[in-house]
């Protein structure tokens, strides 16, 4: 904790309008709405900031947690010891170069992005509009839905390394895979991506957003906190229908649930803890593997805690 006592001089000295604070609950930062404090938390509003602020940790022997909005994340009810950076009003350009092609920064919400995009009849981007998450974030998983995802799409990526130092990434560079990318790999923050699509008609593109909507909200359990799909799709298989198969539907831990809408979305049902969320992927994890043989990864991301845990 002295480290970051000693972090929080140094952000504060050499940045004296960035906001700090100790301590912050993470429940408040997380579509679960679970998770103890955050030693330290950032939230700068400008790449400079964000470039300075990297250079301060690096020096000081800090790696810090990249947080957008908490749409995949689950953290530990006792907290976490870790320096938090969240993008709070910053790195939101949103832009046209040319006419098909989209500039996007990193704390811009999908769903702000899809909008923007038919708005100005280009298509492409449809899928996106019910992800809660950031395009920072959307890059960092390559986010998918309804057979789309932004490799299809994506043409560069800019981030800052560890140190600070802007680095420029075509899209061969970025190893988008299914639920991954480079970013998975190294401690680096994407700020800004660039978006090749396609003109089509208005009306058409918010038809299909417009559906798409309307099939999350019949299929999914939009009005409970969730971090979304809980577990990652496995060959040859969905991870909703293996759990439905094993009976499993509607299995409550504590204040957690396998949804009775969605089988693949755990959901906070009432005061879920993040140990209550845990222990039911395990079980569901486990009684999946034991009745189908298949192992269920998950796609939710994890901070100071792990599947692999006692209690």
């Amino acid at each position: 904790m002295e480290n970051f006592g000693k972090l929080q001089e140094k952000l504060q000295a050499a940045l004296p309008a960035l906001e700090l604070r100790s301590q912050e609950p993470m429940h408040r930062h997380t579509s679960f709405k679970v998770g103890g404090p955050a030693a330290l938390m950032a939230l700068p509003k400008s790449q400079g900031e964000l470039s300075e602020i990297l250079k301060i940790a690096a020096k000081a022997g800090v790696k810090p947690f990249f947080l957008g909005k908490g749409s995949n994340l689950l953290v530990a009810d006792e907290g976490v010891d870790a320096f938090v950076i969240k993008l709070a009003g910053g790195l939101m350009k949103l832009e046209l170069e040319g006419e098909t092609t989209l500039r996007v920064g990193a704390g811009v919400t999908l769903a702000q992005a899809a909008v923007f995009t038919a708005d100005h009849g280009l298509t492409g981007l449809e899928f996106v509009h019910g992800i809660p998450g950031t395009m920072g974030g959307g890059v960092f998983m390559n986010a998918g839905a309804y057979d789309g995802e932004l490799v299809q799409v994506i043409r560069w990526a800019e981030c800052l390394d560890e140190e600070g130092n802007l680095h420029h990434l075509d899209k061969d560079q970025m190893e988008l895979g299914y639920r991954t990318s480079i970013f998975s790999k190294k401690p680096w923050l994407v700020t800004e991506a660039c978006l090749e699509l396609t003109k089509g008609d208005p009306a058409a593109i918010r038809e299909k957003m417009a559906d798409l909507a309307q099939r999350r909200r019949s299929k999914q359990p939009l009005e409970f906190p969730s971090a979304g799909s809980t577990f990652k799709r496995p060959p040859g298989h969905f991870a909703g229908g293996l759990i439905e198969q094993c009976g499993l539907k509607g299995k409550t831990v504590g204040g957690a649930q396998v949804s009775e809408k969605h089988a693949g979305f755990v959901i906070n049902i009432g005061n879920a803890t993040c140990r209550d969320i845990l222990d039911l992927i395990r079980l569901v994890r486990q009684t999946v593997l034991d009745q189908t043989g298949v192992t269920l990864e998950p796609e939710v991301r994890m901070l100071g805690c792990t599947l692999d845990e006692t209690h």
